[in-house]
């Protein structure tokens, strides 16, 4: 059972920075293409960002790119999204998803296992 869990929310002001951390259990993160997803109040969830499990290629959405990186440490069995130069609208509940899979994709259906979620609020 694919098992995902989220952390490292919260409120920041605008310009500021957070690392959330998505800690996979349950199976090794190698051979899992990971996305992180978000959504915002009265909004559909959207793919933020994506890193491949065969070379570590990377998806990134044109609202955040230059801002957002993700990352992964196999060792940690953890992925990472750094986000710099918040703005007010990167809020949203971010999500961490897994796909047993090499490449990249923006469509939810397509992921067989979720977290619950990490709010982030960029507020001053």
């Amino acid at each position: 059972q694919l098992r995902l869990v989220e952390s490292g929310g919260g409120l920041v002001q605008p310009g500021g920075s957070l690392r959330l951390s998505c800690a996979a259990s349950g199976f090794t993160l190698d051979y899992y293409v990971i996305a992180w997803f978000r959504q915002a109040p009265g909004k559909e969830r959207e793919a933020v960002l994506c890193i491949s499990s065969s070379d570590n290629s990377t998806y990134s959405a044109d609202s955040v790119k230059g801002r957002f990186t993700i990352s992964r440490d196999n060792a940690k069995n953890t992925v990472y999204l750094q986000m710099n130069s918040l703005k007010p609208e990167d809020t949203a509940v971010y999500y961490c998803a897994a796909r047993w899979s090499t490449g990249c994709s923006k469509v939810e259906d397509e992921y067989n296992g979720w977290g619950r979620g990490t709010p982030v609020n960029v507020s001053s």
